[in-house]
């Protein structure tokens, strides 16, 4: 029973060298910052998933770009997609070459793809925004608790080089100790390499559409009168 509750979880994450405790509390960190990531992403990457759905079909439903454009300009950000803000761009910036004298319709189309490239770009920045970090944490975390593995294993057999006779007794917590750190860096890394791999092709799709719609929308504007 004595050697059960020694090798409690919580009596060997109390009880492990400082540098041990410093690798879990690390990990610990990583861990939630990444769930917080995590849940972010989640949320973020469905809306835009939701909000360029309906975008599509109010577009291809709608002929009048004008009051798809004003209804664009009368939303906030919140309300408004990463398409329909991509939508925006483009149709402002053709608007505006339109009514500049001596531009032909070349320029005028080569301007409206170069705006809404750049909001593209902004936008995917945006979708992208977090998944390095999960990258990072699913990357490094297990070596990490590799280095508190290594670490409470050294002082484990330090330890017994001053016993005269080793018995599982005296090993056992010491092991044990050194394994959590290896459990926390695979308990943070997982999640993090599971999500990020959803979340990039989920992104990557995204990007795919967008960069659709723009040829397509080109396409639309070029056979305006």
């Amino acid at each position: 029973m004595e050697l059960i509750q020694d090798l409690s979880f919580v009596h060997l994450v109390t009880n492990a060298s400082l540098l041990v405790q410093l690798v879990m509390g690390l990990l610990l960190s990583v861990s939630l910052m990444s769930w917080w990531y995590i849940f972010l992403k989640l949320f973020a990457v469905r809306a835009a998933v939701k909000q360029a759905s309906e975008f599509e079909d109010a577009f291809w439903g709608n002929s009048n770009l004008n009051a798809l454009y004003q209804q664009a300009n009368s939303q906030s950000r919140n309300d408004v997609g990463a398409l329909e803000r991509i939508f925006a761009a483009g149709f402002a910036e053709f608007v505006k070459l339109k009514k500049t004298h001596g531009v032909d319709s070349a320029a005028v189309m080569d301007g409206t793809r170069r705006a809404m490239r750049a909001r593209y770009q902004r936008e995917m920045d945006h979708l992208e925004s977090h998944l390095s970090f999960l990258a990072t944490v699913g990357s490094v975390s297990p070596y990490v608790g590799l280095l508190g593995t290594v670490w409470g294993i050294m002082n484990a057999f330090r330890g017994l080089s001053n016993v005269g006779q080793a018995t599982l007794a005296q090993v056992a917590p010491g092991i044990a100790e050194a394994l959590v750190a290896t459990a926390m860096g695979l308990f943070a890394a997982i999640p993090a390499v599971v999500a990020y791999n959803r979340y990039a092709h989920d992104v990557t799709r995204l990007a795919s559409r967008f960069e659709s719609f723009i040829e397509e929308f080109s396409n639309v504007l070029q056979r305006q009168p």
